[in-house]
This record gives structure tokens, C-alpha cells and sequence, in this order.
């Protein structure tokens, strides 16, 4: 015999904000693929090499990041515990694309100090959705 239990109203609430948050970060994701012209004429011309200049391997983890977070996101709102390893795919993936952007492309030098505020933000999101699907996973919200 099998009971679920049932999760308190706040998990809702964040599963919900979890599942917008990365909807923001798919948009962000596909916006850079598909509107490169429209994001480059508004940089100058730093900017504009240092946004050419993003590796393939860079971007391909930037999309896998983003999709994997929506994918765990859906998996929180469906109550399923697979959430859990898409969100630590997501950060790994978000974690390598920032390294790169931060430590290696240049962005910084580029568009100033202010680069690090996404990573960071995004960084510590991608921690709190790991603890909160492990947390649902050992209450029994996460089956």
C-alpha cells in the first residue's frame, strides 16, 4: 500500500516561482540564439567581440542549464524526484557557461563589474532548487 503525502501550500507556491524563474531563463536562452542582430547593435564594440566570441560549448551549456531547470521545474509541479539530479545538471551546466564568461571571455572587462550579479543570483537559485527537491524527496512530496 502506498500514501502519498500531501505538500504544504508553500511548496506550490515555490514549484511555481521555480517553473517562471527558468521559463525567464529559456526566453534569455533563446532571445541570445535567435536575436543576435537586435542584441548586438545595442552593445559597443567590446561588448559585441566578447558576445561573438562565446564557444559553442558554452552555449550548448547555457541551453542545457536552462532546459534542465524548466524540465525539474515541471517535475516539482508533478511531484516526481527525478527534479532532483535535472536541477544539479542545471547548475553544472550554469556553473561551467559562467566560468567561462566570467574567468575566460572577457565579459567583465567588457560590460563592467555588474556581470557578476546574473551568475551569482543564478548560482545560488540553482543550490536552493537541489535542498528544496531534497527536502521534498525525504517529506514525501517528491515520489
Amino acid at each position: 500500500m502506498t500514501t502519498s503525502v500531501k505538500p504544504p501550500v508553500w511548496f506550490w507556491i515555490i514549484s511555481v516561482i521555480a517553473l517562471l524563474w527558468n521559463l525567464m531563463g529559456v526566453y534569455n536562452y533563446l532571445n541570445q540564439a535567435f536575436n543576435q542582430v537586435s542584441l548586438l547593435e545595442s552593445m559597443d564594440q567590446a561588448q559585441r567581440e566578447v558576445f561573438e566570441g562565446i564557444p559553442a560549448w558554452a552555449t550548448a551549456a547555457f541551453a542545457l542549464a536552462v532546459f534542465t531547470g524548466l524540465i525539474g521545474s515541471i517535475g516539482l509541479l508533478l511531484r516526481k524526484k527525478w527534479a532532483k539530479p535535472l536541477f544539479i545538471i542545471s547548475l553544472i551546466t550554469a556553473v561551467a557557461q559562467f566560468i567561462h564568461w566570467l574567468f575566460i571571455s572577457g565579459a567583465v572587462e567588457a560590460f563592467g563589474p555588474s556581470t557578476y550579479t546574473m551568475p551569482i543570483i543564478v548560482i545560488i537559485i540553482g543550490i536552493y532548487l537541489i535542498l528544496f527537491s531534497k527536502q521534498g524527496i525525504q517529506k514525501g512530496w517528491l515520489k
